[in-house]
């Protein structure tokens, strides 16, 4: 990629990445958003608990909240082991799904289990007819070619402090922190930025989402705030000079903070004013 630039032609589909934590009670607008995406009452959601380690609870949590919220049908896609991942079953009800929901829980349990899976090859076809792909917590952080599996918050940026690995590939050339204002996250986005400059970081705050539409663009919904950090511009960073866990330096990033109905150009790397912002 030249010209610090994100390549929005890779960008497919609906996509709803959630900061975690988001209303399951009161006026639920994000996840009412996934249901409206969907199809609203035609909806046949197919909930993915691969993160979670209780898995028929937290696929009971949200079958319920998506029922109150009117979705036509509910599956819940429950995948323990890699074999889980090619069970015919599974991968039929992503084939029948028109929205995927990701819950939260451990985002290296989604990549290690459906890597290179039919259920995998599946959810990318899904995503590739336009199917919503919605994740929260660790499914919001799975989304990208790159994703964040370990390291510190509240506290400034620690050379190699921030463990990455290969994510599922939905939105290339970003990278996803969430719980971000509320575990004080800024220092280990700004590290993975800084470790890989094409990146662009975004991060969201609980109870906050960004929705990516076509063209690249995402907008805002929620209650909170999403960071985003562009490192196109970056001229200086200590990363490969500094000994490892020591602070580092990072010169000449743009960060912008985006509000809900404001949005964002990845192709361009602008954000968009509320006015403006894709609806």
């Amino acid at each position: 990629m030249s010209g610090g630039a994100c390549t929005g032609q890779k960008v497919e589909g609906n996509l709803v990445i959630i900061g975690g934590a988001e209303d399951q009670r009161d006026e639920k607008v994000i996840l009412r958003e996934v249901v409206r995406l969907a199809g609203g009452p035609s909806a046949r959601i197919a909930v993915m608990t691969v993160a979670a380690e209780d898995q028929e609870a937290v696929g009971r949590q949200y079958r319920e909240v998506f029922a109150s919220l009117g979705a036509g049908g509910i599956d819940l896609v429950n995948i323990e082991t890699r074999a889980g991942a090619f069970d015919e079953r599974n991968v039929a009800m992503l084939a029948e799904a028109t929205g995927i929901f990701f819950t939260g829980g451990d985002q290296l349990r989604i990549t290690s289990l459906m890597g290179g899976t039919a259920a995998y090859r599946e959810l990318h076809d899904a995503y590739r007819r336009g199917v919503v792909i919605a994740g929260t917590s660790a499914g919001a952080a799975a989304m990208s070619g790159t994703m964040i599996i370990e390291g510190g918050g509240r506290e400034s940026p620690m050379n190699l402090a921030t463990r990455m690995s290969p994510g599922m590939g939905l939105l290339e050339e970003v990278v996803i922190d969430q719980h971000f204002a509320q575990r004080g996250r800024i220092g280990r986005l700004m590290l993975a930025v800084a470790q890989n400059p094409y990146v662009l970081g975004i991060g969201i705050d609980e109870d906050t989402a960004i929705v990516v539409g076509a063209r690249a663009r995402f907008r805002v919904i929620g209650s909170g705030t999403v960071t985003v950090i562009d490192g196109g511009a970056l001229t200086h960073s200590s990363v490969s000079e500094q000994e490892l866990y020591r602070p580092v330096s990072i010169l000449g990033v743009t960060v912008h903070v985006l509000a809900p109905g404001y949005g964002y150009d990845m192709a361009s790397r602008r954000p968009i004013a509320q006015s403006n912002a894709p609806r």
